[in-house]
């Protein structure tokens, strides 16, 4: 048997291997983020070219709309604090449609979630406001008002756990009940009886030290804080605990969750419950800071915002607390419409509604992208 020598110069040598570095560059020497951010602006410019051309079919200069729609809200102290009041409710909302959606469940439920916290929450101010002290009663109102939400979040949770039920469907079908239990408290077991307050369908205002702290002599509330730490939390919660990285599993492979042990349906009411939580704390601050008083019609939409942030964020913290100051902007500016261009303030959901689908359809399309 013949011996070659390795370093015999007459054979053909292996061609040296070039090690590229870890991290490649885009092809088009742009960064994925930079890349993202850019698609998100042009998405978002295309809603407004597309909303500025239904002005002009109304009649209206859209320069002239944007414009007074800036001033009236980055223009003055109080227009950017109504912009974070405004937030205040879609980050919570948005928290109860970003949780479940962990798990590959979509739930409009915000609004009836808002409600029952609602009611939770100023049952316990009406019964305890005059008993009890503010630093002792706030942190009561808010378990009440989180486990209101909790409660009827977990009740869609379990009929689509156990009885399979679509969580959409259930949760949008709820939202009716608990805005007319709602007015049937207002009306009949809760309502105001006073002379003041006769053919009016609302419960009695809630005493002085039930009501949440405000800053800076404005309508912010304690309630941007609960929000803050809300998405905090959201953040934390997937990011760094088994919980939420057994519910994560489950959203991504239910089979596989299965195999391993994994009880979906425990995880399925968990997230639903957290989410609902979220959206009841919505509705304590909405009528503990802002209302001053149970009522009819407090929501406002808010829970529909909510879904609105939540998808046009994908879920991301930070994307969350974004967007909804964009669209507290926006919603805020309605205002604006009606007052300075003789524009029904709903216009304003036109907008929202086309940049939500010029967003989705962008991440839709970065989406089939990155899998081919």
């Amino acid at each position: 048997m013949a011996i070659v020598n390795a370093e015999d110069t007459s054979i053909p040598q292996p061609a040296e291997i070039t090690v590229l570095p870890i991290a490649l560059p885009e092809k088009t020497g742009i960064p994925k983020w930079a890349r993202g951010i850019g698609a998100f602006l042009l998405s978002i410019l295309m809603a407004m070219v597309v909303f500025g051309a239904i002005l002009l079919l109304l009649g209206k200069n859209p320069v002239d709309v944007y414009t007074s729609i800036l001033k009236g809200t980055l223009g003055s102290t109080y227009g950017l604090s109504e912009i974070v009041v405004k937030m205040i409710p879609f980050i919570l909302c948005a928290l109860a449609v970003a949780i479940p959606a962990q798990l590959g469940l979509i739930t409009v439920g915000g609004e009836g979630q808002i409600y029952i916290g609602a009611i939770f929450a100023g049952f316990v101010a009406l019964q305890l406001g005059d008993s009890v002290s503010t630093p002792i009663l706030i942190p009561l109102l808010v378990i009440a008002g989180m486990l209101g939400g909790a409660l009827w979040g977990g009740l869609c949770g379990v009929l689509r756990a156990y009885l399979n039920l679509n969580e959409t469907i259930s949760s949008l079908l709820l939202t009716y009940i608990a805005s007319l239990t709602m007015d049937f408290l207002v009306s009949g077991p809760l309502k105001d009886h006073s002379r003041m307050a006769q053919g009016q369908a609302y419960s009695p205002n809630f005493p002085a030290n039930a009501m949440l702290p405000t800053f800076f002599d404005t309508r912010i509330s304690l309630g941007i804080v609960f929000a803050l730490a809300g998405v905090v939390f959201y953040f934390w919660l997937f990011k760094y605990t088994r919980w939420g990285y057994k519910m994560r599993v489950v959203g991504g492979n239910p089979e596989a969750a299965i195999r391993s042990g994994i009880k979906i349906g425990r995880y399925i009411v968990i997230a639903m419950m957290l989410g609902g939580a979220f959206a009841g704390l919505s509705g304590m601050i909405e009528v503990i800071a802002i209302q001053g008083r149970l009522r009819g019609g407090i929501s406002n939409g808010y829970g529909y915002v909510g879904f609105l942030v939540a998808w046009l964020a994908a879920q991301r913290p930070g994307g969350i607390v974004f967007m909804a100051a964009l669209l507290g902007l926006i919603s805020f500016g309605g205002d604006t419409l009606q007052f300075a261009n003789n524009l029904p303030a709903s216009t304003v959901n036109i907008l929202m509604a086309l940049i939500l689908f010029f967003v989705l359809r962008n991440q839709g399309l970065r989406a089939r992208q990155e899998k081919s």
